[in-house]
Order: structure tokens, then C-alpha cells, then sequence
């Protein structure tokens, strides 16, 4: 005999939920943790998920007001949102940068924000038409929803965790002003050398050992050495993820840097030395055309190869991981897809019916959301016909859009309720619809850069929409554990939504100025590929063979049951001083995992320690980002900061020091956890 769900706070109960200061102080959160998710994934091609920290923000803040629990889950559902817009945006917009250097020499703000408030609030609006029946659904584990609900239940009892969020973040924004070369430098982040091979011939023989006319080759080269960075984010990402996934992507880096850019300098050097003409000490003046004169080093001749040989052959392979990663997921998408349409069928019945709904059960009207939905497609075509100037191209890109977001809404909902928003393949989901949509542009006609700019376009509407969709269903999740209302909630998206778009294309500008999208320092991973595959469709400018070779070593991945190639591949594109520190960090995690197995604590001890950890490494990523994004403000505004020093030992301390707080903190909170009785666990009638 099942038992009837009851929320933490029962549905009949009346309290204060949806307030000025829950939904501005969302917004505000919205707008900050979005940011600091499109710093992070712009850097290492990862975001990580804000419903954790949001929720312990909102508790702490709105508690000094005599908030509710309900007014903090209003504010974290609020909060939330704008992670996953960060997560749609940086997958997508930056690629008009790359694709399109001439024309979007800086984002169009007004285009720009117009994508991605389209695709968050169609987001939002999928959505409602799926929430009760995947929010309700026994058989999704809603993994990450449970773990946050728990966090919110033990903040009434006085166990916030507010200290761990707010102390690292001061700690990491710190750091970042200290070590960031647009910041007051104390030291440099990382160091590097090149550490040369010995001239070695090779030969071409006979079986009979005799030389083949004159193939004698003389080959040199080197590998370059570089230096974790002391990044207290990446490090961070590392632990968040843990030990197994930060080691397949930073066996991507070893591949990369380790065994193709050494590879490829060995059989190359030859050349490079009569191109450059190095003096023994391996350096070279070279004249480049607009800019002078210029020092040539082998350093800077391995960054290119892993720049212009490596990274085509990482875009290959990222592409076949990416339907790969599809593929595998066949099962969970088609039941997705099926249960989109069955939820429609039965949503439709229910909206029907007349009944009341409980305050728990209440959603917005499907009638308006539907209109509301046919509605916003007439701007999105507008938009379109802007980016490519082709009446037919805009409205095929729409119908795209329309129908490509709802059935991704659907799936991505259905996945995050399986494996959690963190590990939600949005990217992958994406990548299809691009390639769909580039086909197309094709068949009517509409090519070069117009096409390249409308493939783009539909792609970060359906990107936003999806990464919305799924993050928003697991915030619902939260709260109908907790017992908020959802159309309230549903509202509080589309604030935040709101407030996350209006603001969102700013970092990305400072970044962008200040820094260099594309650059070493911030790879943009997922963007060089959607720019680099719709460049290939419609323009056909790729490097088509080393994409192929890329593609054929992911497919031998595959075959040989190698652990997340996409991963593999995401590696092999960023840079070696990135991946490092995120391998780091996964130690670090695996350090406290097996501490608590040699302790033997308890399932409540083991949750606490997890918890602290998630918090402190949600702090440091924020801290730095944020700090990042502003240093990144002052030097647009004309302001340098005095640098100190460059010197980059102190880098090692700031790791080692990163690495004692996340293990030390966190595993002294298993001191006086008392295990408590199982819970009978939620069922339906």
C-alpha cells in the first residue's frame, strides 16, 4: 500500500512565499551566479550547479528579515536560473565572436540579449507543460533536487553552511586579485619551459638495411613543460566532479600536450627551424604584418601546434563524442521524447477537468502558456531575418527553434530528473539541432556568413531554452519537496531570466575585450565547436582532414570502451596549465572519499562532509569569477593596477593551501552527526 507524498510544508498551510525581497534578492543572485558560470565555462568549458549556494545564500540573507522557507526556495528558484542561462550562453553566443571576427567584432548587445531572453523564457514556458508529471514521477531520482532539499530542511534547524559559501568566496576573490594580470599581481599563476630534445635521425631502410636514396631525416623538437594554475575555481571544478572525471580530462591534456604536440614538433622541426631561423637558444625575431617585429620562441611554436593541429583534431572528436553521447542515451531520449507527448495528452485532460488544484498542484494556465509560446516565435523570426536577411532562412530557423526547444526541453528535463542538471548534455542536444539547421540553410539557399549567423542564432535560443528547462525542473523538484507553489515559482524563472539576460552579455563583452574569447586564457571549448562546425556547413572553412583524424581517434575510443571520449576531447582542447588543476582538485576529493571510508561514518556524516565541501568549492568558484569579471571592467574603464611581482612559486602555496581547505574543512564536520531514523521515502497513491 503506497502512502500519500506530503511536502515539508503541507499544502493547505498558508505562508509567505513569493515577497519584494525573495524574488530581488533572486534576481540579484541570478545575475551574479550567471556570470560567474559564464567566466567558468568560458575558461574550462564547464559550468557547475548554483542551486546549492543559492540556496544557502537565501537562507542566510532572507533569515536576517524573518524570511520564510518558502520565501527562500522563491529566491533560490529565482537564483538559480541564471546559472543555466550562463551555461546555454556560453556554449553558443561567443561562437558569433570566433565564427564571425569581421562582423561581431564585439557582441551586439541588442541581438544578443534578444536569444537569450527568447530561449530562457520559452524555456520557462516548455516547462510548465511538463512540470507534474516529471516533478511527480517516482521512478526519476531528481538526484541533485534531493541533496538541495536536504540542505534547505537541515538550515531550519541552524545548519545554513552560509560561513563555508561566504568565507570562500572572500578567499577566492582574494586570490584572483592577487594573481590576475589585470589585478594588483603579486605573483604569476603559472610558469612554464620548454624542455628541448636531442637531434635524432631517422632512416628509411631496406630489409636488407640499405638506405632508401637520401631518406635520412634529422628531427629535434621538445615538449613543453607548464605549471598547474593556481586557480583555487579550477581546482574547484575538480572536486565538484570528482576523481574519475577530472582524470579523463586531464588525460586529454597529457594526450595533447604530451604526445601530439611533441609528435607533431618532432617531425616538423626541421621545417620550423629554416621557417623561423632559431638561434641556439631556441629564439627567433619574426615581422608580422600590422604589429612589428616579434620574439619567436619553441614555446610559442608548441602553442600553435596544439592551437591550430591539436584543437581541429579535439573539434573532430567532440563532434562524434557528442552523438555518441546521444547515442548512448537513445533509451532516455526516445522515452523522453514519448513521455513529452503522452504528458501533453494528459496535461490537456487535466486542464480540463474544472477541479481546484491544490496551492502545491497550481501552475499557469496551459492555454496562455501555449499563446505565449506561439506568440514569442513571431520576434525570434524577426531576430533571424536580422542575422541572415532571408525572409524563408528566418522562418525555417524559427520553426526550428520551436520545435527543436520543446522536444529538448522535454529531454532535458527528463535526463536532469535521472543524472542531475551538473551532467545534463545540453551541448550535445545543441549540436544536433545546429547541424539540422545548417543543413537546411544550405537547401534554401542561404549561405556564407548570413547563414553561419542564423545556424548560430537558432542554436542559443535552443541551447538557453534547454539548459533552463532542465535546471528549472530541478528546482520545481526542490520545491515540491519543500511545498512551494509553482506557478510562483514558475514566475520567479521568468524574472530571473529576465534579469540574468539584460546583464549577462556585459561579462561576456569585458571578457572579451579584456582578455580574448578563444583565447589560451579563456578556450571557450563548446563555442569553438559550434563556430568551427557551422563554419564547415555553410562556409566550408575547416580543416576538414584533421577534423577527420579527430574524428576517427574518438571512434576508436569508442570501440575500445574508453571512459566519456567527449571528455577525452574537452581535455585535449584546453590548455595544459587548466586541466591540471582540475585533476588536482579530483585528487583532493578522492583524498577525502577515502578518508571517510577508512572513518567509516555514517550516511547523515557522510552527506554533511559532502555538503561543506560543495559549498566551499561553490564559494571559491564564484569569488574568483566574480573578481575576474571586474578586474576584467577596470581595464575597459582605462584603469591599471600596479603589478608587483611576477614571480610564480607563490602559486604552488596557494594550491597547496586550497587543497588543505578542502580536505581538512570539510572532514571536521563529521563530529557529532547524529544518524537519524530512515525516512519513508516518497510515493503516490
Amino acid at each position: 500500500m503506497s502512502v500519500k507524498y506530503q511536502p515539508f510544508v503541507p499544502a493547505k498551510v498558508k505562508m509567505k512565499e513569493f515577497s519584494l525581497k525573495a524574488v530581488l534578492l533572486g534576481m540579484i543572485m541570478s545575475i551574479l551566479l550567471g556570470a560567474a558560470n559564464a567566466y567558468l565555462g568560458l575558461k574550462v568549458g564547464m559550468t557547475v550547479a548554483a542551486t546549492f549556494p543559492a540556496a544557502v545564500i537565501a537562507m542566510a540573507v532572507l533569515r536576517l528579515f524573518g524570511g520564510t522557507i518558502l520565501e527562500e526556495n522563491t529566491c533560490r528558484t529565482t537564483a538559480a536560473v541564471g546559472e543555466a542561462m550562463a551555461a546555454g550562453a556560453i556554449f553558443t553566443v561567443p561562437a558569433f565572436l570566433i565564427a564571425l571576427p569581421n562582423e561581431w567584432k564585439t557582441l551586439h548587445y541588442g541581438q544578443t540579449t534578444i536569444l537569450m531572453l527568447l530561449g530562457g523564457v520559452l524555456g520557462v514556458l516548455f516547462v510548465i507543460f511538463l512540470r507534474r508529471i516529471l516533478v511527480e514521477d517516482q521512478t526519476l531520482p531528481f538526484p541533485e533536487s534531493q541533496a538541495c532539499a536536504a540542505i534547505v530542511k537541515a538550515g531550519q534547524k541552524g545548519q545554513s553552511g552560509a560561513k563555508f559559501v561566504f568565507g570562500s568566496l572572500g578567499l577566492g576573490a582574494i586570490i584572483q586579485f592577487f594573481k590576475a594580470h589585470q589585478g594588483m599581481q603579486l605573483f604569476s599563476d603559472s610558469t612554464s619551459k620548454f624542455l628541448g630534445f636531442k637531434q635524432s635521425t631517422v632512416s628509411f631502410v631496406t630489409d636488407s638495411r640499405q638506405l632508401v636514396g637520401n631518406a635520412q631525416f634529422h628531427h629535434s623538437g621538445g615538449v613543453f613543460l607548464q605549471s598547474p594554475e593556481a586557480s583555487p575555481a579550477m581546482m574547484s571544478v575538480g572536486y565538484i566532479i570528482g576523481p574519475r572525471l577530472s582524470s579523463i580530462v586531464f588525460a586529454g591534456g597529457v594526450l595533447a600536450w604530451f604526445v601530439l604536440v611533441p609528435a607533431i614538433l618532432f617531425l616538423q622541426s626541421t621545417g620550423y627551424i629554416q621557417l623561423f631561423g632559431f638561434d641556439a637558444a631556441g629564439r627567433s625575431m619574426v615581422h608580422i604584418p600590422g604589429k612589428g617585429d616579434a620574439l619567436v620562441t619553441w614555446s610559442a611554436v608548441a602553442t600553435y601546434v596544439w592551437k591550430f593541429y591539436v584543437r581541429p583534431l579535439a573539434v573532430g572528436a567532440m563532434i562524434v563524442s557528442a552523438f555518441y553521447t546521444l547515442w548512448k542515451m537513445r533509451g532516455s531520449l526516445w522515452l523522453g521524447i514519448k513521455r513529452a507527448a503522452q504528458d501533453m495528452k494528459r496535461m490537456a485532460n487535466k486542464d480540463t477537468e474544472g477541479e481546484k488544484a491544490e496551492r502545491t498542484q497550481q501552475d499557469f494556465p496551459l492555454g496562455l502558456t501555449a499563446i505565449a509560446i506561439v506568440t514569442l516565435t513571431i520576434p525570434i523570426a524577426i531576430v533571424y531575418y536580422m542575422l541572415c536577411k532571408s525572409v524563408l532562412g528566418a522562418m525555417i530557423a524559427a520553426v526550428i527553434m520551436t520545435l527543436a526547444g520543446f522536444l529538448f526541453a522535454a529531454v532535458a528535463g527528463y535526463l536532469v530528473g535521472t543524472i542531475g542538471s551538473s551532467n545534463n548534455p545540453i551541448s550535445g542536444l545543441t549540436l544536433s539541432t545546429l547541424v539540422v539547421a545548417a543543413l537546411l540553410m544550405l537547401a534554401v539557399g542561404v549561405k556564407g556568413n548570413a547563414g553561419v549567423a542564423a545556424v548560430l542564432g537558432v542554436a542559443t535560443v535552443v541551447c538557453v531554452s534547454s539548459g533552463v528547462a532542465g535546471d528549472m525542473l530541478q528546482d520545481l523538484k526542490v520545491g515540491h519537496i519543500l511545498g512551494g507553489t509553482p506557478w510562483k515559482m514558475e514566475l520567479g524563472c521568468i524574472l530571473g531570466v529576465v534579469a540574468a539576460a539584460l546583464v549577462m552579455v556585459i561579462p561576456i563583452m569585458w571578457l572579451h575585450k579584456a582578455i580574448g574569447i578563444g583565447s589560451e586564457s579563456l578556450p571557450a571549448p563548446q563555442a569553438g565547436l559550434m563556430a568551427m562546425l557551422a563554419q564547415g556547413i555553410i562556409s566550408q572553412q575547416m580543416a576538414w582532414p584533421l577534423v577527420g583524424v579527430g574524428a576517427a581517434f574518438a571512434v576508436a575510443m569508442i570501440l575500445i570502451q574508453a571512459p566519456s571520449p567527449m571528455l577525452i576531447a574537452i581535455g585535449m582542447y584546453l590548455p595544459f596549465t587548466s586541466t591540471t588543476p582540475i585533476f588536482l582538485g579530483g585528487i583532493v576529493r578522492w583524498i577525502v572519499d577515502k578518508r571517510l571510508d577508512q572513518k567509516k561514518v555514517g550516511t547523515a556524516a557522510r552527506q554533511r562532509v559532502e555538503n561543506t565541501g560543495t559549498l566551499l568549492a561553490s564559494g571559491l568558484i564564484a569569488g574568483e569569477a566574480i573578481t575576474g569579471i571586474a578586474l576584467a571592467g577596470v581595464v575597459i574603464a582605462g584603469a591599471h593596477l600596479p603589478h608587483i611581482s611576477e614571480v610564480a612559486w607563490p602559486g604552488l602555496l596557494v594550491i597547496l593551501g586550497i587543497a588543505a581547505l578542502l580536505i581538512f574543512i570539510p572532514l571536521s564536520q563529521t563530529k557529532g552527526v547524529t544518524e537519524p531514523p530512515t525516512e519513508t521515502k516518497e510515493a503516490s497513491e
